[in-house]
């Protein structure tokens, strides 16, 4: 070590030799300082380019952003094509930046697009699940949506909100609309005939005809190939698609085929203190349609677990048409068309998610729409299905803890060991890929840009804590009508006149489509929905 040291001290040799070293040692330095330097620019080249990373954000230019959803391109596509296997895979890109597929809220879709979807609803709900059902949508490729709005929705704070959306038109339930619907040549028909002049869902199962009848002329006149009617709580399940997308999924149906039915899966709910259904509920029980015979009847004891039906609710799903000449609804599940029996085909692995029952407040939310007796005779006249009379009677008569109590024995699964049974047996199946979306869309403020925009003139902070917090306040009164019964003015009158008095004039189809439930467990001719 002595000898080390002596050689690297400093001797007092010859001038030629002294000098020699002082180069070395300076040529020594400046190597060691330039080489943290060249590896601090690469590495700030490297996170510049993205490490090679294929990055959709630093990608994709304003121009650019109309190619997703629906084609090739789209980060979705890819990683359905990479995975080719279920919605978990997306959750494994979810370290990625939040909602990549995200560049520009307006969602400017390029206008040589198809095919073009319009999605039409009659709605009462606020902001907190119209925005994620709206925009949930708009990714999977929806162009347009026709929303028929009164009650909460028509409120000045939130239809503000959406009149200022591309691609959104919002109809208000005013006395002209009503004037307008009264004169529709279906109250001269016996299609719906049946469903006229009932109180609850049977008066909305007629309002939401009449706006569907009129969104047909609208949807038409926009350029839509394709209409659908859906509630805001239902979202479309695009699986079976070469990619994550409904515009995808209606490209590849052949030009014939005037309907497509999408079976329906039901929302299953974990936990009794759901907030956001679209975030927070993944387990979803599968339609009759998407199970063997013998899976379905050999675990319909356990699936139903002592309530009327297998489904809760409705289980014959939804359509989406084609738009064409001679288009009418055929009540809010199907459609029909007044020169021809329209050709449908049912889709095998794309769904309706239904997140129905899906938050407690739901069971007071219902009660409160309705002013019926809680009887079993009168609620007949109200509901169509037997749940949702069960469930009135419930929250209009039982306090709040045996409301609560209720609604964990009949609407949430906590027996994790049985949902482990139904999920292995295919009755209970995971999806992820919605709530993935929508928490991407939440996360990159989207919806809070939305809201800021249309909002500028009002308290920005107040509204915006109102619609963070999933307020459950009343809304203010619109300047449109609120909630009327069908057929109380002059035009209406005349119509019911016309169906009790001249049953010869009217025009005959076959009944509109009700909501029905899926097969029974007794039923002796299994009939598909």
């Amino acid at each position: 070590m002595a000898g080390l040291y002596t050689s690297l001290r400093p001797q007092p040799p010859s001038s030629s030799s002294s000098s020699s070293q002082q180069s070395f040692y300076s040529k020594l330095l400046l190597l060691l300082t330039i080489l943290p330097l060249s590896l601090a620019v690469f590495a700030f080249f490297l996170q510049w380019r993205g490490g090679g990373v294929d990055d959709p954000i630093s990608r994709w230019s304003p121009e650019e952003s109309h190619k997703f959803p629906g084609m090739d391109t789209s980060p979705l596509a890819t990683v359905a094509h990479s995975s080719q296997s279920s919605d978990c895979s997306l959750l494994a890109h979810t370290n990625t930046p939040s909602f990549p597929y995200y560049k520009d809220w307006k969602f400017k879709l390029h206008p040589d697009l198809k095919p073009k979807i319009c999605i039409t609803t009659s709605t009462s709900a606020g902001l907190e699940q119209i925005l994620p059902w709206m925009f949930y949508h708009k990714v999977i490729g929806v162009t347009s949506f026709l929303l028929f709005v009164e009650g909460k929705a028509a409120s000045p704070d939130v239809s503000k909100v959406l009149e200022s959306i591309p691609g959104v038109k919002v109809i208000y339930r005013t006395r002209k609309l009503e004037e307008q619907q009264a004169k529709s040549r279906i109250w001269n028909e016996t299609w719906l005939s049946s469903f006229f002049y009932k109180p609850c869902n049977y008066e909305l199962f007629v309002k939401q005809s009449l706006n569907m009848e009129m969104a047909i002329v609208m949807a038409r006149d926009a350029g839509m190939d394709w209409i659908i009617h859906l509630d805001t709580d239902e979202l479309i399940h695009p699986a079976g698609a070469r990619e994550y997308s409904l515009r995808q999924l209606l490209l590849d149906v052949p030009s014939n085929v005037d309907m497509v039915i999408f079976p329906n899966y039901e929302s299953s709910v974990e936990r009794e203190d759901i907030k956001d259904p679209f975030t927070e509920v993944s387990m979803f029980k599968k339609n009759y349609d998407h199970l063997t015979k013998d899976t379905y009847f050999g675990m319909y004891k356990e699936a139903t677990r002592g309530n009327p039906n297998y489904f809760l609710t409705y289980g014959n799903g939804k359509a989406a048409a084609r738009v064409q000449d001679h288009l009418r609804p055929n009540g809010a599940h199907r459609w029909h068309n007044y020169m021809k029996t329209p050709k449908e085909i049912k889709l095998e692995e794309a769904a309706v998610l239904h997140y129905t029952y899906s938050k407690f407040s739901d069971l007071t939310s219902r009660r409160d729409r309705c002013g019926c007796k809680p009887t079993k005779e009168d609620v007949k006249r109200c509901f169509m299905l037997e749940f949702d009379r069960s469930a009135f009677i419930i929250a209009s008569t039982a306090t709040e803890d045996e409301m609560l109590s209720w609604y964990r024995e009949h609407v949430v699964w906590t027996d994790k060991t049985m949902n482990l049974k139904l999920l292995r047996k295919g009755i209970l199946t995971r999806i992820y890929a919605p709530m993935v979306i929508v928490q991407g869309l939440r996360e990159s403020g989207v919806f809070s840009s939305i809201v800021l925009s249309a909002q500028e003139s009002l308290s920005k902070d107040k509204f915006l804590a109102s619609f963070e917090s999933n307020s459950s306040s009343k809304a203010a009164a619109s300047e449109s009508l609120p909630s009327r019964k069908i057929g109380r003015n002059q035009h209406s009158q005349a119509a019911r006149r016309v169906l009790a008095e001249s049953g010869s004039l009217l025009e005959f189809h076959d009944e509109a489509v009700p909501p029905q439930s899926p097969p029974g467990i007794d039923a002796d001719v299994i009939t598909e929905a």
